[in-house]
């Protein structure tokens, strides 16, 4: 792909996903573009084995925006990192097209990997607001990651995720991430878990008291 046109589709992801961009010039200021720009170079020279000339521009990337994309990283086209400040994306990460990252996302290994450490993201993938996605796994297509979600293992396709350990909590979501982008009303596992044992505490009460009743009218008999 040619710079123009990259830089041309850069322009268009951002104006299209961030409502506080008001016009074109406005998005050579943006993180998300700027890093963008770094990474598409270094990963250039990366696949050309310049590894030292690949880092010296990513790193001038990270000190530009906080976000930092390894150079052996694989992105497809239209990622957008939305904030991005202490976004992470680690060397042997894949990242299918119209993916999205919110500021705090790390995309790492857990340490006790080797060769392919760090995760694969599908298509129209959206991870909120400080995720972690963390191993050797594939998040699968149209799927979406909660703000804080901690994951550690393989997400279906079509899956919404939350919680530390993340787990999946819906399936086959009605609409791609990047249409909503809607990080907060997600399901809530742990408060729907409280909510049922709050209901069977009431009805167990309300049978202790009917069986109390009975037992004192007895006792009256």
């Amino acid at each position: 792909m040619g710079l123009i046109k990259s830089i041309k589709e850069e322009i268009a992801i951002i104006k299209e996903r961030d409502p506080a961009i008001h016009s074109a010039m406005e998005v050579f200021l943006y993180p998300s573009f700027r890093v963008m720009l770094h990474y598409r170079v270094a990963h250039k020279l990366y696949l050309k084995k310049h590894y030292f000339l690949a880092r010296w521009v990513s790193q001038r990337g990270v000190r530009k925006t906080g976000i930092e994309i390894h150079p052996g990283a694989q992105i497809g086209k239209g990622l957008f990192i939305d904030h991005g400040n202490g976004v992470i994306v680690g060397e042997t990460t894949i990242i299918g097209d119209n993916c999205t990252l919110y500021q705090g996302v790390t995309l790492g290994g857990t340490g006790k990997e080797h060769g392919k450490r760090h995760p694969t993201l599908g298509n129209n993938v959206m991870v909120s607001a400080g995720a972690k996605v963390l191993g050797s796994f594939t998040i699968g297509d149209n799927s979406k990651i909660g703000a804080g979600s901690v994951v550690l293992s393989e997400v279906p396709p079509n899956s919404t995720v939350v919680g530390v350990p993340g787990r999946v909590v819906r399936r086959n979501n009605a609409a791609l991430p990047q249409e909503t982008m809607n990080q907060t009303d997600l399901p809530d596992p742990v408060r729907e878990e409280i909510n049922n044992l709050q209901k069977i505490n009431a009805e167990l009460s309300q049978r202790v008291a009917i069986l109390e009743q009975a037992f004192h009218k007895s006792e009256e008999q």
